[in-house]
C-alpha cells in the first residue's frame, strides 16, 4: 500500500470542535467513571458505544488524535492514502530487517475510529478455522461456534463492492484468475467459509458516497451528542496507567492538548484498546513487562509478565508490476477491490496464499531498487495469510514520547516458509496476468520484470521490496493459564492485575488468514459481553 501519499491541504480548524463534548467541566476535580477506555479506535469505539447503552454506566474514551466528525478526508474512503505519513498516522518505523524491507512504516490512525478511519475497510469475517486455531492456542471459548454469533451483532455496513466500483480491469483480472487457476468465483466472502475463490471484496462503507461505515461511524456518531454517560477525551494522550500497591488498575494519566496532566479514574474497570503498538507500549510505561527489559531502561517494575511486546504479527506481502496499455477507467471504491485467495496445501485448512489487485502501479518499495514508476498500470500482491515468522516490540527509552522499536523479524522462520510462498506468489501472479481477459491491458511486467525467473532472485526482490498491510498484532496475546508469554486470559484480563483488560488486535494468539479489522469488531463485542458478565 502506498507509504507516504501525504495530503496537506485541508484546514484542520474544526478539529475540536467534539473535544470535550460529554466532559462536565464543572466535573475537573473528579475525572472518574465507571469505565475508562483507553483508545477511541476499532474495538474501543464498540465498547464504549454498548457499554453505554446502559444508562447508569458511565464511560470516558481516551483518544489521542481529533474527531473524524465532518473530515471528508477521513470520510470518504478512496482518499486513504492520503492519511498515511501524515498529520493523523502514529507513523511507527521498522527496525532493520536483514532478510526483508528496512524501510517499512507502520501507520496507526491518530484519530477517532482508529485504524478503521484509515484503512480500506476490506471486511473479512475471519474463518472458522482462525477461531479454531486460536480455541486450540488456549484462547477458550473463543472458538468458530462461539465466535459466529458476534459478526451478526456489527452495526458496520458491509457490502460487497458496489457494481458502479467495479472498474473493468479488476473485473477482467477475476475473470482471468478464475480461468488461470481454476479457482470459484466470490460473490460475498461473508457467506459461507472458503479455502480459494477471486472475487470483489465485502467493504464497510456507503457505495452511494464512498463514505466509510467505520468503528467510529456505526459505533459512535449516532449516539455521541445524546448519551450524557459518555465522554469522549479527543487529543488526550495516555501514558501511564495508575496501579495500586494491590496490582489494581485505577486509572490512566493523561496528557491533553492543552499540556494539562490529568488522572483519569476507573471505579470498575480499565479497557485498553489502544491497539497492538500502542497497548504493549502503554504496558511497558507502566513497568508491566519483562523485567530485565524494564531495569535496563530503569523503568521501575509494577508487575512482571514477559509476554508484553512479544508475538508481533503481521500480513507481509510482496509486488509485482505492470504497465498498462492506457489509463485504467476512473470508477473504483478504493482502488483495491478485488482479491485472489489460493490454497497451495492440502493439509493446511485455510487459505495459504492472498492477492490484492490495485488498479494503480504501486511502486513505492521497487522504486528504492532502482524501478521506475509507469504512467498507468496495475499490481498484485502475494501476501502470506499464515505467515510464520513471529517478531517483538521493545521500548528503547523510559521517555513515553520515544516510538517503540518494532522488529518483526520477517522471513526469519526457520524452514524459509514464508520467502518460499512470495515467490509462488509472484509465479501464480504471472499465470493470472498472461491469461486473457487482463493479458489485453498489460503491455510489459515492469517488476521485478520477465527476465527474473529463478528462485533465489525471486525471492531477493520479493523480500526486499515486501511491505506491510498494515496487521500488526499478537503483542498481548490470549492463552492458558500455562502459557508463560499469554498477557491475557480468555476472558481479556491481564494475567495478575486486577480491573483491567485488553481487547484490541495485540491479544490475537495468531494471525487471522483474512484482513483482520472484523475480527478486532468482533473482539470488541465479545470484551462488553465478558465485562458485563463480570467474567
Amino acid at each position: 500500500m502506498p507509504e507516504n501519499t501525504h495530503d496537506h491541504e485541508h484546514d484542520h480548524e474544526h478539529d475540536h470542535e467534539h473535544d470535550h463534548e460529554h466532559d462536565h467541566e464543572h466535573d475537573h476535580d473528579e475525572h472518574e467513571y465507571d469505565y475508562v477506555v483507553i483508545g477511541g479506535g476499532t474495538a474501543g469505539s464498540v465498547i464504549a458505544s454498548r457499554l453505554t447503552e446502559n444508562p447508569d454506566v458511565t464511560v470516558a474514551v481516551i483518544e489521542g488524535g481529533p474527531s473524524d466528525v465532518g473530515r471528508d478526508d477521513v470520510l470518504t474512503l478512496r482518499r486513504w492514502t492520503g492519511l498515511l505519513g501524515g498529520e493523523l498516522d502514529y507513523d511507527y518505523p521498522t527496525t532493520e530487517q536483514p532478510r526483508g524491507n528496512s524501510h517499512i512504516r507502520h501507520s496507526r490512525a491518530r484519530v477517532l475510529g482508529g485504524c478503521s478511519s484509515h484503512n480500506t475497510l476490506i471486511a473479512f469475517k475471519p474463518l472458522p478455522s482462525d477461531w479454531d486455531e486460536w480455541e486450540a492456542a488456549g484462547a477458550r471459548g473463543w472458538g468458530s461456534i462461539s465466535m459466529e454469533a458476534y459478526y451478526a451483532r456489527l452495526l458496520n455496513n458491509i457490502v460487497p463492492v458496489d457494481e458502479k466500483d467495479r472498474n473493468a480491469v479488476a473485473r477482467d483480472f477475476v475473470d482471468a484468475a478464475r480461468k488461470a487457476l481454476g479457482v470459484p468465483r466470490v460473490e460475498g466472502f461473508n457467506k459461507a467459509p472458503f479455502t480459494d475463490g477471486v472475487g470483489f471484496f465485502d467493504l464497510a462503507y456507503h457505495p452511494e458516497d464512498n463514505k466509510r461505515s467505520s468503528a467510529s461511524v456505526a459505533y459512535l456518531h449516532p449516539v455521541m451528542d445524546e448519551r450524557p454517560n459518555l465522554t469522549i477525551l479527543l487529543e488526550t494522550w495516555a501514558h501511564r496507567l495508575e496501579l495500586s500497591p494491590h496490582k489494581r488498575a485505577e486509572g490512566v494519566h493523561v496528557r491533553t492538548k492543552d499540556g494539562a496532566e490529568i488522572l483519569v479514574r476507573a471505579r470498575r474497570e480499565v479497557v485498553l484498546c489502544a491497539g497492538a503498538v500502542d497497548s504493549p507500549r502503554l504496558l511497558l510505561h507502566s513497568g508491566v513487562g519483562p523485567r530485565a527489559d524494564l531495569e535496563a531502561l530503569g523503568i521501575p517494575v509494577a508487575h512482571e509478565l514477559p509476554g508484553v511486546g512479544e508475538n508481533l504479527l503481521d500480513h507481509p506481502e510482496s509486488v509485482i508490476v505492470w504497465e498498462t496499455y492506457g489509463p485504467i477507467p476512473e470508477n473504483s471504491a478504493m482502488d483495491s477491490d478485488a482479491g485472489l485467495f489460493v490454497h497451495r496445501d492440502p493439509e493446511h485448512p485455510g487459505p495459504d496464499l492472498m492477492f490484492h489487485f490495485y488498479q494503480v502501479p504501486f511502486t513505492d518499495n521497487p522504486e528504492r531498487l532502482g524501478y521506475e514508476r509507469p504512467e498507468f498500470g496495475v499490481s498484485m500482491t502475494p501476501n502470506i495469510p499464515k505467515p510464520r515468522s513471529r517478531g517483538r516490540l521493545y521500548l528503547t527509552s523510559a521517555d513515553p514520547s520515544v516510538k517503540p522499536a518494532l522488529d518483526f523479524r520477517y522471513f526469519t522462520d526457520e524452514d524459509d516458509y514464508d520467502g518460499r510462498a512470495l515467490v509462488d506468489g509472484i509465479r501464480i501472479a504471472r499465470e493470472v496476468a498472461k491469461t486473457e481477459p487482463l493479458a489485453g491491458w498489460l503491455k510489459r511486467e515492469v517488476a521485478p520484470g520477465p527476465q527474473i525467473t529463478d528462485d533465489a532472485e525471486l525471492s531477493e526482490y520479493a523480500r526486499k521490496v515486501a511491505h506491510t498491510v498494515y496487521h500488526p498484532a499478537g503483542t498481548c496475546r490470549m492463552g492458558s493459564p500455562d502459557d508463560e508469554l499469554a498477557v491475557v486470559d480468555p476472558q481479556l484480563r491481564i494475567r495478575g492485575l486486577d480491573g483491567i483488560r485488553i481487547a484490541d488486535a495485540s491479544v490475537f494468539p495468531t494471525m487471522p488468514a483474512v484482513n483482520p479489522m472484523i475480527g478486532v469488531l468482533m473482539v470488541g463485542e465479545r470484551a462488553v459481553d465478558l465485562i458485563g458478565g463480570g467474567a
